[in-house]
């Protein structure tokens, strides 16, 4: 005789465990914080001191918003978590140096879950992983470490994550969900618990494998897309024409799509890739397209390292010992996320020509940009210095400097490489 499957949490019962607080798990902490008793864990002390202050070094949530999740905790402590029948695993997925997927927060995550997991609890994955990860990895991990049978003791759903860091039109309630669950009953639930924070609505996905499988391909598609003009981008600098102006020209036809070229950095469309072709050759399937395109967009910071020399040669300008001027540091504009940026890729390929290398981002956080990438950020500009300046990032404080002014951070004979195409052609020396 089989023992009766275990009832999920009712929405008055309900409390939530968020386990990691960085750019996704922290904004779904406040939302579910204003309708449930919330804890908000993570295992760096240092963050839950600054989010017990109210304040939040991703400037994704405001003071307005801490306030406003008022059955929000936050903890550094597992034994608290022993209060919550429901977990949601928001810790990053990342490679490692050899493009593999690096499972260990997730595996980490999934056995501080085991040891305080109960009868009727749910588990919910939002982290990026491969198809087949959930059920693969992290429920063997909740079950030998609980010794709870999975689907009738403890539940599992997946939602994959979709914060766009930076966007204030584009926040957590606007973005339409994707939710599963492991049961019917579960995926019922796991919808309708992410329907009390999401204006726009979910999408309520057949398994956990289709749910894993769609986000994984949204970062993928954009990744091969941007490879494409990303090659063009090669193609036309050797055939000497302007991509952004075949690009505006191309763009006059309805459907034509609007990617541009550039570093292709972040935690996710830089990482998501691996992970599906990782699970792509683990089926016996060679992923020819999203790898060619993974080989593209991990070039382009070599070769804007190159063009620039090229640029500086052509005015006789001696590359060793040049002072060249790095013009932002994080993966995108106007928003302090240094995950994975790209931009390393230019400093690295500069300090190969023996170039003296100054990097500035009013945006970054100067002490996680060393952490991360061993560079010393500086803090004031140099007028008349420069024999070189590179924009890397296209931040809105760049642009209302102005090209003349950052001409004035230059010597005499000097170039300016725009790679995010911010200001006029006529006014650069060259763009990607």
């Amino acid at each position: 005789m089989t023992s009766q499957r275990a009832a999920l949490p009712s929405p008055e019962q309900t409390c939530i465990a968020v386990i990691g607080l960085g750019y996704v798990g922290l904004p779904l902490a406040i939302e579910f914080g204003q309708h449930f008793p919330t804890i908000g864990f993570d295992i760096n002390g240092k963050r839950i001191l600054e989010l017990q202050r109210h304040q939040d070094h991703t400037l994704e949530v405001s003071a307005e918003d801490f306030q406003s999740a008022r059955h929000l905790q936050f903890t550094a402590k597992p034994e608290d978590l022993r209060q919550a029948n429901v977990f949601i695993v928001t810790v990053p997925t990342p490679i490692d140096r050899h493009k593999r997927p690096d499972l260990l927060p997730l595996e980490s995550a999934s056995r501080l879950i085991s040891q305080v997991l109960s009868h009727g609890n749910i588990v919910i994955y939002e982290s990026t992983v491969y198809p087949g990860a959930t059920e693969e990895i992290c429920v063997p991990i909740l079950t030998q470490g609980s010794g709870l049978t999975f689907n009738q003791d403890y539940f599992v759903g997946y939602s994959p994550e979709r914060i766009n860091p930076g966007d204030k039109q584009h926040r957590l309630p606007d973005i339409q969900k994707i939710t599963s669950g492991s049961t019917a009953a579960a995926a019922d639930w796991v919808d309708a618990l992410y329907k009390t924070i999401i204006r726009a609505g979910t999408h309520k996905a057949s398994s956990i494998r289709v749910a894993e499988a769609a986000k994984v391909i949204e970062n993928t598609q954009r990744d091969v897309n941007i490879a494409l003009i990303n090659e063009l981008a090669l193609l036309f600098d050797r055939l000497e024409i302007d991509t952004h102006e075949v690009l505006e020209a191309a763009a006059t036809k309805w459907n034509f799509l609007p990617f541009k070229p550039g570093l292709v950095g972040g935690h996710c469309i830089s990482v998501d890739p691996y992970y599906l072709t990782h699970k792509a050759q683990e089926v016996g399937h060679h992923p020819d397209v999203i790898l060619a395109g993974r080989r593209i967009n991990d070039y382009m910071g070599t070769h804007i390292a190159n063009k620039l020399v090229q640029l500086m040669l052509r005015r006789k300008i001696a590359v060793a010992d040049a002072n060249v001027l790095i013009m932002g540091l994080t993966f995108k504009e106007n928003c302090p996320d240094l995950r994975n940026s790209r931009v390393i890729d230019v400093i690295d390929g500069l300090s190969t020509y023996h170039t003296h290398l100054d990097v500035y981002d009013p945006w970054a956080d100067a002490e996680i940009a060393h952490e991360e990438y061993g560079v010393s950020l500086i803090q004031t500009l140099k007028p008349q210095h420069y024999d070189a300046v590179v924009v890397c990032v296209g931040h809105h404080k760049f642009v209302e400097m102005g090209i003349d002014k950052i001409r004035g951070l230059c010597k005499a004979n000097s170039v300016i490489l725009d790679v995010k195409a911010i200001f006029p052609k006529e006014s650069v020396d060259g763009r990607l």
